[in-house]
């Protein structure tokens, strides 16, 4: 019997760097990556059969394996979702996020998987002017948090069925990190051409969590196999502004162009114009009201399960920038 890492979804940018640093510990004995996306950069452990790629759309049956795995080894790794907001219809996320949950705990129980590992969000949390932590009510108001907070509760239905079971969801905030063009890596390219601007000056948490921290954070939580559920937020520790994280970067960088401070209403009227403009023209635009609005509003969460169990957070902003270069500088050069 095997034991192996099912990573459904695994063909993103979290479930990427989850393969990788597994492959490199030797966590597995063999991974299954399901995803409709293709599995990129790989091949070496594709070609000597320790790494599978299926195409599989999770809404759908999970299809069934032809070996033997060691059911009380193996972990189910949920990563799988519609996430970009706004991107999708609110039914959408209903669509894929809750058939994708149900579909991975019916696969966990015809194979008796004893293990899941599920990313959710922050989203659950909802708009909140107060620090969040893991005892902080849920209030999701969007199609993705709602959706989100559903398949938590999926997920724990199935780990109370049962004793023996292991359920940990993690809740990340923005996550950044090599070869990942999201929001973090778009305000450093933005600092450097001197287009970014501050809503509202800056003057708010923004939290985000770097990939590599995030994948400590995984490993840190599987290995407390005392706990039969666990909840957790990821996200650095401690936290900078968003004002503190643009100097910060422009310091490490060495980026010397102004950055610009502007009000998020006036931002959220100028992003409208921006849009119209762009459909009329047949294109459609990044700048979009409803970001500019998240943008402006703080996103303040605290790891506090981590903390209070003495986890390492190795990558504030700064160390992560260190470390983001010294692996991939090729993110910087243009």
């Amino acid at each position: 019997m095997m034991k192996t890492a099912f990573l459904i979804g695994g063909s993103g940018y979290i479930g990427s760097n989850i393969l990788k640093v597994f492959l490199e510990k030797n966590k597995f004995e063999k991974y299954l990556v399901y995803d409709i996306k293709p599995l990129l950069g790989f091949e070496e452990y594709i070609d000597k059969g320790i790494v599978v790629y299926k195409n599989v759309d999770v809404r759908c049956n999970l299809p069934d394996i032809d070996f033997d795995i060691d059911p009380k080894e193996t972990w189910l790794f949920n990563l799988a979702a519609i996430h970009r907001e706004p991107g999708h219809e609110f039914r959408e996320y209903f669509d894929t996020n809750i058939p994708g949950a149900k579909n991975v705990v019916e696969f966990a129980k015809k194979y008796s998987i004893s293990n899941i590992f599920f990313t959710s969000s922050i989203a659950p949390y909802g708009k909140s002017l107060a620090q969040t932590t893991e005892n902080s009510p849920l209030y999701p108001e969007t199609g993705y948090g709602i959706s989100k907070a559903l398949a938590e509760e999926i997920h724990k239905n199935w780990a109370v069925k049962d004793k023996t079971r292991r359920l940990i969801i993690v809740r990340p905030s923005v996550i950044y990190g090599p070869h990942d063009p999201g929001n973090v890596y778009r305000m450093i390219k933005a600092l450097k051409k001197g287009t970014f601007i501050l809503p509202n000056g800056g003057n708010v948490i923004k939290a985000y969590g770097y990939i590599y921290g995030l994948v400590d954070s995984i490993e840190f939580t599987m290995a407390k196999k005392e706990k039969s559920l666990i909840i957790y937020n990821y996200a650095e520790n401690p936290l900078l502004t968003l004002n503190q994280m643009t100097k910060a970067a422009k310091a490490k960088l060495g980026y010397s162009k102004p950055t610009i401070s502007l009000s998020v209403m006036l931002l959220s009227f100028l992003a409208r114009l921006i849009q119209i403009g762009s459909k009329l023209i047949g294109k459609e635009s990044e700048i979009h009201p409803v970001r500019v609005r998240k943008a402006g509003f703080p996103t303040n969460i605290k790891p506090l399960y981590l903390i209070q169990n003495d986890f390492d957070f190795k990558y504030g902003f700064e160390k992560s920038l260190d470390h983001w270069i010294s692996i991939a500088p090729e993110d910087f050069s243009n």
